[in-house]
C-alpha cells in the first residue's frame, strides 16, 4: 500500500489560498481518481476539486472552514499498489526546493531566495511567505522587527496585509513637538429605519482586491468618443439571420473584443503586468471581461488566445463565459491567465466610467452606451449636420508603466477600429 498526499491544486491567476467549504468524501472511503473531493471557496470562484489518486482516505489535513494553501496537502490517501510510497521527508523537501528554484534561476534569470523559515530569537521558528521575505527585503524590515509583528494569517502567519499595516505605521511622521494623532473611521450612526447587509465573502474580496489595486498602481484614465454608426447598422440588419444560422444572439461586445485584440497587436506593450522592476509582456492575448452575477457581485471570466477566434467564434464564446457566470458553472481555468480587461458599462445605461485595473494587469477599458447624437459628417461636398451613433470609450492604465501617450494612442487605436468597420462586412 502507498500513502499519498493531495495537493491544493493551482486555482487561477494570483489566487494563492482558498477556503475549504466542505469535504464530499470522510476518512476511511473510497475516492476514484478525478471525483470530486472536497469544495473550496477563493476570492473569484466557488468550486469542487477532484481527486488526483484512486484509494482510502486515511486523514484530512484541512478541516472545513479552515484555509488552504495551493500547493500545500489537504489530505492523505492510501493507494493500492506493491511498493511502499513514503511520504518525502524534509530532507527531500529541501532538495527538490533547491532543485526546482536552480531551474527556475536557470531559464529566467531571477534569483530567488529559499527561505520560507527563520530562526527566531527564542531558538524557535516562524513561516514567512517568499512575498513576505520580499517586501522586508525592499523595505528594510530587520528580523527582529519581522518577529514582532502580530500575524493574522492561518496559525498567526503574517500575512501582506499584516507587513503593509506595520509598514504605514512606521512610516509615519514622529516630531516630539507635533504629536502622532491617530485618525481612525468615524463610528457610523444606524437609525432604527436603516437596512443593514453583510458583506458576502465575494463582495469582501472584490472589495479587498479593488483597494489593493488602487494602492498598488497610480491610476490613470484617459477617454475618446467613437462613431458606432456603421456597427450598429451592420449589426441590426444581420442579428436575425445570425441567430437563425448560428443559434447564438450576437452583442456588439465580439466586436469591442475584436478591435481590443487588434490595437493590442499594434501596442503589445499594454498586453503585460509588472513584477518588481520589469515589464513581463505576454505573448498569449487573453481577454478578460467583467460580467455582472445575479448578487450584483462581478467576476472576470477569460476568453483565452482571443485572436484566435472570429466574429463567430467570439459570440460563441462570450455567450458561453457570460451564461455560465451568471449560473456560478464557471471553471477555475475560466478565471486564470488574463492579461488585458474590459467592462461593457453600456449595457447598464452608462455613458463612460473610470474602471480600475485587475492586478497583475497593466491596463483596462469601459465601454459606454451607444446613443444617437446630433454630429458634424464630413463629406467632399463639404460639412454636414446629421445623426450618428456615438460611445465614449474609457482607459485606464498603471502610470508606472505606461505613460500618456502610449494609454492615449491604444485607446485612439481601439475607436479607429471600430469607426472603419464595413457596413457591408461578411462574417467568414
Amino acid at each position: 500500500m502507498s500513502l499519498i498526499e493531495i495537493i491544493m491544486p493551482k486555482m487561477g491567476e494570483s489566487i494563492m489560498e482558498a477556503t475549504v467549504l466542505k469535504w464530499l468524501k470522510n476518512v476511511g472511503e473510497k475516492i476514484e481518481a478525478d471525483e470530486y473531493l472536497l469544495e473550496v471557496a477563493t476570492d473569484k470562484i466557488d468550486t469542487e476539486v477532484p481527486s488526483s489518486h484512486t484509494g482510502i482516505i486515511k486523514e484530512i489535513l484541512v478541516p472545513e472552514g479552515e484555509v488552504a494553501e495551493i500547493g500545500k496537502p489537504i489530505c492523505l490517501i492510501e493507494t493500492e499498489g506493491n511498493a511502499t510510497q513514503d511520504l518525502p521527508q524534509p530532507a527531500q523537501i529541501s532538495t527538490k526546493l533547491e532543485q526546482e528554484i536552480d531551474e527556475i534561476k536557470t531559464l529566467t534569470g531571477i534569483n530567488i531566495d529559499p527561505v520560507p523559515v527563520i530562526e527566531t530569537s527564542n531558538g524557535g521558528s516562524r513561516f514567512y511567505s517568499p512575498l513576505v521575505l520580499s517586501i522586508c527585503k525592499e523595505e528594510n524590515i530587520s528580523t527582529a522587527e519581522l518577529e514582532s509583528i502580530n500575524g493574522t494569517g492561518s496559525d498567526g502567519r503574517v500575512t501582506k496585509n499584516d507587513i503593509f499595516a506595520y509598514l504605514e505605521k512606521r512610516t509615519s511622521p514622529k516630531s516630539a513637538s507635533q504629536p502622532i494623532i491617530e485618525t481612525k473611521p468615524q463610528p457610523v450612526v444606524v437609525s432604527g429605519n436603516d437596512e443593514i447587509i453583510q458583506m458576502d465573502r465575494m463582495r469582501r474580496m472584490i472589495a479587498d482586491r479593488m483597494v489593493e489595486s488602487k494602492r498598488i498602481a497610480p491610476h490613470v484614465t484617459s477617454f475618446v468618443e467613437t462613431d458606432m454608426t456603421n456597427i450598429a447598422i451592420w449589426r441590426n440588419g444581420i442579428k436575425d439571420s445570425f441567430k437563425k444560422e448560428y443559434g447564438e444572439n450576437i452583442t456588439y461586445t465580439p466586436i469591442l473584443v475584436e478591435a481590443i485584440v487588434k490595437a493590442i497587436k499594434d501596442f503589445p506593450q499594454i498586453n503585460a503586468s509588472v513584477d518588481g522592476d520589469k515589464i513581463i509582456v505576454k505573448k498569449s492575448i487573453n481577454i478578460g471581461m467583467a460580467v455582472a452575477l445575479p448578487s450584483g457581485n462581478l467576476i472576470v471570466p477569460v476568453i483565452h488566445n482571443a485572436d484566435s477566434y472570429n466574429l463567430v467564434g467570439l459570440t460563441k464564446k462570450i455567450n458561453d463565459l457570460s451564461k455560465r457566470a451568471r449560473e456560478n458553472k464557471l471553471k477555475p481555468e475560466d478565471l486564470q491567465g488574463g492579461t488585458y480587461s474590459f467592462s461593457n458599462i453600456g449595457t447598464f445605461g452608462n455613458i463612460m466610467g473610470t474602471p480600475i485595473i485587475m492586478q497583475p494587469q497593466v491596463a483596462i477599458m469601459a465601454f459606454g452606451a451607444i446613443q444617437k447624437k446630433p454630429a458634424v459628417i464630413e463629406t467632399p461636398q463639404g460639412d454636414l449636420l446629421g445623426i450618428r451613433q456615438k460611445m465614449f470609450i474609457s482607459h485606464s492604465y498603471d502610470h508606472r508603466v505606461v505613460d500618456g501617450s502610449l494609454g492615449g494612442q491604444f485607446v485612439k487605436r481601439v475607436s479607429d477600429y471600430l469607426e472603419a468597420f464595413e457596413i457591408d462586412r461578411k462574417l467568414l
